[in-house]
């Protein structure tokens, strides 16, 4: 689904919506109070939002991951595998495993670490444990209490922001921002605040910044190309691309994690030639395709790169100190 775009401004709808949405953050903060969650016996991590869609999560993730590994830790990533058929707990293996089964975001955490989706998260917490995970990294979970979190981070777009401020259905926020700000460590920024953000944040709590860097990007420049996206913002993409000095002869934008039918991948590469331009997506995008629909499509690959180059060390700290 798109986001709606009331979502983005407040106006009479979702004033008129403002008694459903307080019922859904009253149930919320009912159901993170009820549970305790399991400790799995090594800390985790949470990457989590406030808002429905995506915000950059997966990229924090997998900088994160980095991170630890560098320290010479194993950490394992554990997520839901949004989209994907299987219950798990199971360990995503890219070679076996498509985007129907697993997710699109777990078939690129598995490249870096290893990974296990389970739709039980304290299930899939204990067996990343009992497979020797030293840390768990939590793709998405800040509002499901089945398991302990020992740092949690919530991630913003800077260009999105918090929307018009109302949690669901009102706006996009899964629960009021001062309660989900209350339970975590820091929140981490991606790209220029174009909303106000600060104005919305506690007065001390870490706001760290970060930029989606592309990799290669000289390579790149001056090439044109006919980009589509099914991501939670497409426009930052397409924006990602314009920035790099890319002549974008086409656009076409879908909604997150959509399967691509093969109607869709015919229509988008007749307009790519009909324009004279190379067909470009995202890995994301690249990872819910069939191996044999990829032929002709290229991927430009982006990476987090914190403004602060230790960013991480004081928000982990308590992390490395529990490990020490």
């Amino acid at each position: 689904m798109n986001a709606p775009r009331f979502w983005l401004r407040d106006g009479l709808l979702p004033r008129l919506l403002q008694p459903v949405a307080s019922r859904v953050a009253t149930v919320t903060a009912r159901r993170l109070a009820a549970t305790e969650g399991v400790d799995p016996g090594c800390p985790v991590i949470c990457v989590g939002n406030l808002t429905v869609g995506g915000q950059g999560k997966t990229p924090v993730v997998l900088a994160i991951l980095a991170y630890l590994q560098a320290k010479g830790l194993t950490a394992f990533a554990l997520t839901r595998g949004y989209g994907g058929s299987l219950p798990g707990p199971v360990w995503v293996d890219p070679a076996e495993h498509s985007a129907a089964e697993v997710g699109d975001e777990p078939l690129l955490l598995a490249a870096t670490a290893p990974t296990i989706v389970a739709k039980d998260r304290a299930a899939g917490a204990q067996a990343a444990r009992a497979a020797g995970a030293q840390v768990i990294v939590m793709d998405d979970g800040f509002q499901n209490p089945a398991v302990r979190k020992h740092v949690s981070l919530i991630v913003v777009d800077g260009g999105a922001g918090f929307g018009n401020g109302r949690v669901l259905p009102a706006g996009p926020l899964r629960e009021p921002v001062a309660a989900g700000v209350a339970r975590a460590q820091a929140v981490i920024r991606i790209g220029a605040d174009r909303c106000g953000l600060a104005a919305h944040l506690p007065v001390g709590i870490p706001l760290l910044t970060a930029q989606l860097v592309p990799d290669g990007a000289l390579a790149w420049r001056g090439r044109r190309v006919f980009a589509f996206a099914g991501i939670g913002r497409p426009q930052k993409f397409f924006d990602t691309l314009a920035g790099i000095g890319v002549e974008i002869a086409g656009t076409r934008a879908f909604a997150d994690h959509r399967p691509y039918a093969a109607t869709d991948l015919d229509a988008l590469r007749r307009d790519a030639a009909a324009a004279g331009a190379a067909l470009v997506t995202t890995a994301k995008d690249f990872a819910r395709l069939l191996p044999e629909d990829r032929s002709g499509i290229e991927v430009l690959p982006v990476r987090l790169v914190f403004e602060a180059p230790d960013a991480l060390d004081s928000v982990l700290a308590p992390v490395l100190e529990r490990l020490r």
